[in-house]
Order: structure tokens, then sequence, then C-alpha cells
């Protein structure tokens, strides 16, 4: 066998070997440029960027609305889910308290269940739709009242209407209870009602929560909490014939609704923040959204 021959099998034999290895998964071979001259252009930056993830860490605060509070909590718990080293914290006392915090840098992320005031410069800041909620009108379960009108609700609200046999209910004072003044529910459900500033309250507390127990505990009781927030420890009622659901409220035939809207600092550079929001508008941040019986907006604005 001449030298040449040698040579030619040698090489058929080193490259059945190598195909032989690696077919096995027991070798891992990396393209040099040079033996790759398709990739010789390709810098060591350009590699990294396409194999180094970012690892978050820090702490973010969300603070606002309580209304948003179970939504924004389930998103924060799947968000560190997926990034251990970052502790989020839901908080807050009405959605008046969001844009305060932002700008004064306590939080982060603000929550609103309304949009922001003018008088909350809301040029300063960049807002994020996340979803829209219905406002439910909620009775006791002892009322024998499951549905009004808007114009009944108006007029109890307003104190025109003042006992519940007048809208089919038992002989007995309705007890009207409300949101502080600084709650974007009582903002968004006094100006959809028109009942803004002639709203009259025999009690009012300041989170969902509280309104929810005080007429469960009170048969004679009426308020407005979230939707997503209704439990079978109160009525609630529909409006002129509608049930609130998500199905209606996406509808646009549940007319008693309001956006929940995040906001951060005008064009923040904030990594966490700006990594909180995009998981929040992402495929499965939408989910957990609608989970929590809020209509999902995936547009990001």
């Amino acid at each position: 066998m001449n030298r040449k021959i040698k040579t030619l099998i040698a090489a058929l034999l080193s490259s059945v070997m190598i195909f032989g290895v690696t077919a096995c998964g027991e070798v891992a071979v990396t393209t040099t440029a040079a033996a790759n001259p398709s990739t010789s252009g390709t810098s060591k930056e350009d590699t990294a960027s396409t194999t180094a993830a970012v690892k978050l860490n820090g702490d973010l605060t969300l603070t606002g609305s309580t209304s948003m509070a179970d939504v924004a909590t389930a998103l924060a718990e799947a968000f560190m889910t997926a990034n251990p080293d970052v502790t989020v914290s839901v908080g807050g006392n009405g959605s008046g308290e969001g844009p305060t915090a932002v700008n004064d840098g306590t939080a982060q992320i603000g929550m609103l269940s309304r949009d922001l005031k003018d008088t909350e410069t809301p040029d300063a800041y960049d807002k994020y739709i996340i979803g829209y909620d219905g406002i439910s009108v909620i009775v006791n379960t002892a009322s024998g009242v499951t549905a009004l009108t808007s114009d009944q609700i108006t007029k109890i609200f307003k104190g025109e209407i003042t006992n519940w046999k007048e809208v089919g209910g038992v002989d007995a004072k309705i007890q009207v209870i409300g949101r502080e003044a600084a709650s974007g529910t009582r903002g968004a459900f006094e100006e959809l009602m028109g009942v803004k500033d002639v709203a009259v309250y025999a009690e009012e507390q300041n989170s969902t929560g509280n309104v929810k127990q005080s007429v469960a505990s009170n048969p004679n009781a009426i308020g407005y909490v979230s939707l997503s927030s209704v439990d079978n420890t109160v009525v609630a009622v529909t409006l002129d014939g509608v049930t609130g659901s998500e199905t209606t409220v996406k509808s646009g035939d549940y007319t008693l609704q309001r956006p929940f809207v995040m906001i951060a600092k005008k064009a923040t550079t904030d990594p966490l923040t700006k990594a909180f929001l995009d998981f929040v508008f992402s495929d499965a941040g939408m989910q957990i959204v609608s989970d929590d019986g809020v209509v999902p907006n995936p547009g990001k604005s």
C-alpha cells in the first residue's frame, strides 16, 4: 500500500471516530473560526450576548390600590419564583398613594384602580393598564335583594332611597358602606354612578376587604368592591339585569368597570421595574391577571 492510500485511509478512519463519539454525546465539539470560516467575523461580545442571561436581584416595591392587591401579589409571587434573588413587596392604602410613593421614591411601581388625575402630574409617569375590573355592588346574604337598577343604586347612595322595602327588600334602614376619599374604587364608582361629592355614607372603610367584611356582618348594609374580590360571604347584585363577570366586563355589557393601572417614573432605567412590567404583560403574566378575575389588557397601554 503506497503512502498516498495510507494517508487517505487514516483520514477516513479519523472522521468515522469523531462522528461516532459525537453521536454518543460523549464529546462536545467546539468549532473555531479557523475551522469554520463563516463564523470568523463573530466577536466574543456577540457570543456572550447570545448566551449570557442577566441575573436579577434586589428589592421591588408596589403600592397603592388595595383592589389590586390580590392580582399584584399573584404576579409578584410568580416573578419571585422565576427570580429567586428578587424580593417584591406589595402594599398600599388606596390609589392616591401610588403616584405619591413613586414620586418620592418609596416605591418603584404605583397601583391605581382608576386613571391618573390631572393633579397627580400624569406626564411624570409611564402608565400601563394591566386589565379592566368590574365594580360589584354587594349586599348581605340575608338581605333578600339580588338585583338593582342603576337608578336605584344612585338613589341609595345619594340618600334618596333609605329603606330596603323600596327596592323589594325587608322593612329596614339601608346602611351605606363606602371607601375612604383616596380610594380609586370610590372615585370610579362615584363618577360612574353620578354620585361624586353627593354620596351619603353611614360608614367609610380604608380597604376592599374591610368593606366586604362590614357588609357581610350587617344584614342591612350595601357597599361596593372590586369584582375580583367577591366571594360567598356577600351577594353581588345584578346591575340593570346584567351579572358582573369577566365576560360581561370584556363585552362592555357590565358598565360599572374601571382600569387597573400600574405606573412607573417616566422612562425609568431601573432593570427590576422594567423586567417586572415585561413579565406582567407576558403570556404568563396576562394569564395570572385573567385567573384573578380581571379582564387582561395585553396591549401594554
